[in-house]
């Protein structure tokens, strides 16, 4: 797979509610970040979980989220971030 983020590059998480096996958070999905790294590319596990190959493999990516991206009601947290580990085809521009 290529991928398709660098570094730096702003992404939005999808907002899709899949049914069954779903490795991303949903408190961060329609939320904004920052790729800050690639880890590389696996075979991704919401395929895995059935029994399946799962492939084609997928680039993970970690990605900063500030704060209050995730939960503007808790002004008091000032500039504090967190990174989630999250695979690209749940990933688009954030234009």
């Amino acid at each position: 797979m290529n991928e398709r983020f660098a570094p730096g590059a702003r992404v939005r998480v999808r907002s899709a509610q899949p049914p069954g096996h779903c490795r991303t958070p949903a408190y961060l999905r329609g939320k904004r970040g920052t790729v800050v790294c690639l880890h590389g590319s696996f075979r991704d596990p919401e395929k895995l979980a059935y029994h399946k190959p799962g492939l084609p493999r997928q680039a993970l990516y970690m990605v900063r989220f500030d704060y209050l991206e995730l939960w503007p009601e808790r002004r008091s947290a000032g500039s504090a971030a967190m990174c989630a580990d999250l695979y690209q085809h749940w990933l688009e521009p954030d234009a």
